[in-house]
């Protein structure tokens, strides 16, 4: 394994000089590139950071007359290990100009030392990022949509009279854990996940998440739980609450959108959620999909995931 990550420095095509990350760089680039434009682009630039063999980390910064222009990372992730991620950034005034390409080309060729070679990386529907990863062999496999359900939209289902009941359940949970890795796992087959309890509880379930708490959907005639929300957001407000909403995956689908539908209900009566929904997951993609469709629910971003494996280039 390279135990140098990246040469110290490189001149490019058009001018560029590239360089390992280092601290400030963060700050130096905020004044070029602008502010994010939306909570993915915040959470994207976050993943600039210097360059690990452990875990394996690539990042690199393109300056232009001395100043840093462009930045990219490429990674491996723990928990989906088939492919690299990549992100990349340039300032407006220099797209278009080769710079991404040089960078992923400059990256890729340090994949090699973490024995992964395929790549994903995700993008705003309609972006100039979305144009870039095209041209660069990348292929659409996901949609991500970002939902907010207007609260009261959904009837109430009828407690009284079935086997079920809304309960609290603490995000520390064993069983809600388990429950939250097998749903995890089960609706990314198309980027297949090692999601375990201890990665459950660690990356989605930890008050560091933000995860303020939990409600579930149970079965007590066979004492399971058929739906899970986690909330994301401390106190309810006007203001959307940040849910994660999931379910059995050893439940049937005609179980699974019931079940979905009365959790939202319930968690989404009087106050507004937002969702983020994948399209591989079917049941609760169909359940918005009509929401929004009656104008009870409205998509505020929708973002997009390119791949490019090894096997088929």
């Amino acid at each position: 394994m390279s135990e140098t990550p990246v040469e110290p420095r490189l001149t490019l095509e058009n001018g560029f000089t590239v360089r390992p990350w280092r601290d400030g760089d963060d700050l130096a680039l905020l004044e070029v590139w602008g502010d994010p434009e939306n909570p993915m682009h915040h959470a994207d630039r976050a993943l600039l950071r210097p360059s690990s063999n452990s875990p394996w980390a690539r990042c690199v910064v393109a300056e232009f007359g001395g100043l840093p222009v462009a930045a990219a990372t490429l990674f491996k992730s723990t928990l989906h290990p088939d492919r690299l991620s990549f992100y990349a950034e340039v300032a407006p005034e220099h797209r278009r100009s080769g710079a991404a390409a040089q960078l992923l080309e400059l990256l890729q060729a340090e994949a090699p030392s973490c024995g992964v070679k395929s790549l994903k990386a995700r993008c705003a529907k309609g972006s100039a990022a979305q144009c870039f990863l095209k041209d660069s062999g990348f292929t659409k496999i996901q949609c991500s949509q970002s939902v907010v359900v207007t609260p009261g939209s959904l009837a109430l289902p009828d407690l009284e009279s079935s086997p079920l009941e809304i309960e609290d359940l603490a995000t520390g949970s064993v069983e809600l854990s388990e429950l939250v890795a097998e749903f995890y796992n089960a609706v990314h087959e198309w980027d297949r996940a090692e999601m375990t309890i201890g990665k459950a509880q660690q990356m989605l379930l930890s008050p560091e998440t933000g995860a303020s708490g939990a409600v579930v959907l149970r079965d007590t005639e066979q004492s399971r739980i058929l739906a899970f929300a986690v909330s994301y957001t401390a106190e309810q407000s006007e203001d959307p609450a940040d849910v994660l909403l999931g379910w059995n995956p050893s439940l049937s689908d005609e179980e699974i959108e019931t079940a979905v539908r009365d959790l939202l209900a319930m968690v989404a009566a009087r106050f507004p959620v937002r969702l983020e929904v994948d399209s591989s997951m079917v049941p609760l993609k169909r359940l918005t999909d009509a929401l929004v469709d009656r104008s009870d629910a409205q998509v505020d971003f929708e973002a997009l995931i390119y791949a490019r494996d090894a096997d088929a280039e």
